[in-house]
C-alpha cells in the first residue's frame, strides 16, 4: 500500500477500501450524521499495531479489518 492511501482519512489504512467512517463522511459534506460504528468498537491492541505509524489516528480501520459487520435497520 501506498503512503498516499495509507494517510487518506476516508480509506482504511490496513486495505485501502472505503472506511465509511460517519465522522470523516460529517466533515467532509458538512451534513451531520449519526454516532460511527467505529466510535462504539474496541479496536484490539494488535490490531492497532499493524497501523502504518503515518496512519495512526489520521484513518478509521474499515469493518471488514475490525472484523465488525454493520447491524442493517429492521
Amino acid at each position: 500500500m501506498s503512503l498516499t492511501s495509507a494517510c487518506c482519512p476516508s480509506r482504511c489504512p490496513l486495505c485501502g477500501q472505503p472506511n465509511r467512517c460517519a465522522m470523516e463522511v460529517e466533515r467532509d459534506t458538512g451534513v451531520r450524521q449519526p454516532a460511527c460504528w467505529c466510535a462504539q468498537v474496541k479496536f484490539e491492541q494488535a490490531l492497532l499495531e499493524r497501523l502504518p505509524p503515518q496512519a495512526r489516528r489520521l484513518a478509521c480501520i474499515c469493518q471488514a479489518c475490525a472484523g465488525t459487520r454493520e447491524e442493517t435497520p429492521r
